[in-house]
């Protein structure tokens, strides 16, 4: 799906430089490699985000988990 949504934003941002080609508009960076070396950043960048994100509740998840461990069985001996 990743792939989907990044190849999507790669389409539009190649119409986008054909309309702004047929409108008489030009930039001098806009161009077919610029939107291909764009796409490949984000999608980039995207992996990074869920990644670090994965890490972080992981590892966060885990430490509250063994905590949460650590005080229910010190309640149980203690009944």
């Amino acid at each position: 799906m990743k792939k989907d949504v990044f190849t999507l934003l790669g389409g539009f941002l190649t119409a986008l430089l054909f309309f702004f080609g047929t409108v008489g508009i030009s930039f001098d960076w806009f161009t077919t490699e610029s939107i291909n070396a764009f796409v490949i950043v984000i999608s980039a960048f995207a992996a990074l985000v869920v990644n670090i994100y994965a890490v972080w509740k992981n590892t966060h998840f885990l430490q509250g988990l063994k905590a949460w461990l650590k005080s229910s069985e010190a309640k149980k001996q203690n009944k």
